[in-house]
Formats: structure tokens, sequence, C-alpha cells
């Protein structure tokens, strides 16, 4: 247990540090688009640091395995939601992204559902699911990757219409959080045919399940859609979103398909399904979309900005707004 639960910090670690890398290498390159995806990928593959960033997603990954194989998949994906706190710290110490008053809120319901789940592992001998029947596994996944997309394409739609309140990257959030919800089935999957001592016959077993075809497939297909999303959004609201949307995913299906029991204990399952019901509550308390810079009322997650005060008072004869900042000039009425 204490393995598992050592290997999901690592994996949350990992992720965090390589999103907000890749959202920095991001901020350099010029706009994506998930409608060109082979020109996405070029820009991409020429950014050193994107490319730091990509490996720490890959070691993530890797470690996932870990996971899957010494936690059940309730606990596994509730500790991987705890990864929210890295995130929003290592945002904002490197990307300067200011959280708001509800997401540092949602930081401490992560703290708390991290306890609950990690004392309901306490001395566990739950049995772990390996695998899932494979029309089950794909009647689940299939529909789910096209919801992923659609809502994405349905997202992209709004952005371009004009006079929209500018968004804050739920939406986005939500379609990639269906499609590395698929992932995160196919990893499990991965994880319970993986045998270290016989790579021959797991290379076997690998290429005649629906595991890496799907792995494939939400990998290439995320990998377009999430930089899309990171380049338009912050990082601190896109990530929280999409962790949160695979982890509800994820449990509920995944508990369907591998037909992994809950634990018999009162207690213990209290625990498991408050920590993970307390996870998901994050979501709810994010903000849809950023503080329009041009209203002039304030958000109450926001703080207000104080006005710059003059550090003495003008010589006589000179008016007070002289000592404050050049404002930016009007521009002139247009002639009719």
């Amino acid at each position: 247990m204490l393995w598992g639960v050592a290997a999901a910090l690592l994996a949350n670690l990992l992720f965090s540090a390589g999103f907000v890398i890749e959202k920095r290498a991001l901020s350099a390159l010029p706009p994506l688009s998930a409608g060109h995806p082979a020109r996405l990928v070029v820009h991409l593959l020429r950014s050193p640091l994107w490319i730091a960033g990509a490996a720490s997603l890959l070691l993530g990954f890797a470690a996932q395995l870990t996971v899957y194989r010494t936690l059940p998949l309730v606990a596994a994906q509730g500790l991987f939601v705890t990864g929210l706190v890295m995130l929003l710290l290592l945002s904002a110490l490197f990307l300067g992204e200011r959280s708001s008053g509800r997401e540092r809120q949602g930081m401490l319901a992560i703290l708390a559902a991290l306890l609950m789940i990690v004392f309901s592992l306490h001395n566990s001998s739950e049995t772990i699911s390996k695998l899932a029947p494979v029309p089950l596994l794909l009647g689940i996944c299939l529909p789910s990757l096209a919801l992923g997309l659609a809502l994405f394409l349905s997202a992209e739609r709004r952005s371009r219409r004009r006079h929209r309140l500018p968004t804050a990257g739920v939406p986005y959030g939500v379609a990639v959080g269906f499609l590395y919800g698929v992932s995160s089935l196919a990893i499990k999957g991965v994880a319970g045919l993986l045998d270290p001592g016989d790579l021959g016959s797991t290379l076997v077993a690998l290429l005649s399940s629906p595991y890496p075809y799907l792995l494939a497939f939400t990998g290439s297909t995320g990998l377009v859609l999430s930089q899309t999303a990171l380049q338009r959004c912050r990082a601190s609201l896109v990530v929280p979103v999409c962790t949160t949307v695979n982890f509800l995913y994820a449990t509920v299906s995944g508990t369907v398909a591998f037909a992994e029991p809950l634990p018999e204990q009162p207690l213990r399952l209290a625990l498991r399904l408050g920590g993970a019901a307390l996870a998901v509550c994050v979501l709810v308390t994010l903000p849809r979309h950023e503080p329009d810079p041009g209203s002039g009322a304030g958000d109450a997650d926001h703080e207000p900005v104080p006005e710059p005060v003059p550090k003495s008072l003008p010589p006589a004869g000179r008016p007070l707004s002289a000592t404050l900042p050049p404002g930016r000039p009007e521009e002139p009425p247009e002639r009719q």
C-alpha cells in the first residue's frame, strides 16, 4: 500500500511539473489549432522546453502502472486528484497564475480527500482486478471518446462567437478529461497484463488486447486537444477540471468494467466514497469564466487592484492628476 501511495504522489509531481513546463513552452509558440494537427505537432517538436515537459508526463504515466498494480481503482484515482494542489502551487510559482478564492478552498478540500482515501487503505486487503471484458470495455470507451471530441468541437465553435464571455477553459478541460479517462482505463489494463518476468508473453497479450490501441488514440488525440487548451487558458484551471472529470469517469466506468469491489467495512467504505465525493466537489467550486477585464464590477474571487497613490502632494498650482501615470489616449470618434 505504501509503495502505491508513494508512486501516486510521484506521478502527481511529474504530471504537474510536465503541464507547467508545457504551458511555459506554449507561451512562446505561435497560436495552435486542433484543426491543423500536423502543424501543431511540428511546432511542439521544435521546442526543447516542451519536449522536457512531455518527458515528465511520460514518466508520470510509467509511475501510474505501479499505482494500478498495487491499489484499487477508486483509491488510485482519488490519489491522482490530489495532484491539483501541486499544480496550483507550481502554476503560481512558475507561471504567475493567480488562484481565486474558490480554487484555494478547493486545495484544502483536496488535502482532506487525500487523508480520507489514505486512511481507507490502511491495512486493506481488497482484491485488485486486472482485466475487463473486451465487449464491455469497448461499449464504455468508444461512446466516451465520441462525446469528448464532440464537447471539444462545441467549445471551439463557442470560442469563435463575438461578444462572448472570456472562457476559463472548463469546456476544454471536460472534453480532454473524457479522453484521459479512457486512457486511465487502458493504462490499468496494461498494468494487469504486464509481467516483468516474461516480456515476450506480455507483448503478445498486449497486442491482442484493445488497451495499446486505446492508448495510441487517446495519446495522440489528447496531445492535440490538450495543448490547444493549455495555450488558450490557464493551466491552473484546465488541468484541475480535466483531472476531476478523468477521476469521476475512471472510477465509475472502471468499477463497472473491471468489477472491482468496494471495501466491506462501513468505516473504510465511508472514507473511500467520502474522499472521492469531496474530490469531485472541487469541480463545482471552480469558476466557469475568467473575470472580464473591461467591466467595472469586481469578481468576488479576485481582490480589487488598488489605484496608485502619490507619495507626496504635488506643488501648488499643479493638479493632482499630473502625478499619476498617464492613461491610454482616447481614440477620436469615427467619422460618419
